[in-house]
């Protein structure tokens, strides 16, 4: 990078093309596909670790003048789930690697109501609500992952990214 510039880029639409080599995602409040009635069945599939209890944990996410990304995580054993409750997020991830690598990082934004579900490894943290100055989000995780399996790095001010919608 030159200087101090931020390197920017782009929120995308989420699609299962453009998303596929991160996870997969549901839309929890208009489900599609097959079904039993009003049940929609196995829509997302949730591996996990062991005989571990899969754990469902609200997360706030709080608005800013501008989506900066400072950080990221990944859990070796283990997808994350995270679902959109009452805003549209924007997230962000990078593709699972032994070591950071926020030169690969998309945005993407996902509607409210949908659930992406990450494969083990993908870099990600946190997100940004995008029509309100606080949104919710539901983080589904085996119980406890949060403190036995979770590398965070924070990014040095020169690998920071700006995300544009």
């Amino acid at each position: 990078m030159e200087g101090n510039a931020m390197k920017t880029i782009k929120a995308e639409k989420l699609t299962r093309e453009a998303f596929w080599e991160f996870g997969t995602y549901v839309n929890i409040t208009e489900p599609e596909g097959n079904s039993l009635g009003d049940f929609f069945n196995d829509k997302g599939l949730f591996p996990v670790s062991g005989d571990m209890p899969v754990a469902f944990s609200p997360l706030l996410l709080h608005g800013a003048d501008e989506m900066v990304v400072t950080m990221a995580e990944y859990h070796n054993t283990t997808g994350e789930g995270i679902i959109a409750m009452d805003d549209d997020i924007v997230i962000h991830v990078a593709p699972p690697t032994g070591a950071p690598v926020p030169g690969s990082t998309r945005a993407f934004i996902v509607p409210k109501g949908t659930m992406v579900i990450l494969k083990t490894g993908v870099w990600h943290f946190g997100g940004f609500p995008l029509h309100k100055d606080a949104g919710h989000v539901l983080i589904v995780l085996p119980e406890r992952i949060y403190k036995t399996d979770c590398c965070v790095v924070e990014y040095a001010k020169e690998n920071h990214i700006k995300i544009e919608l």
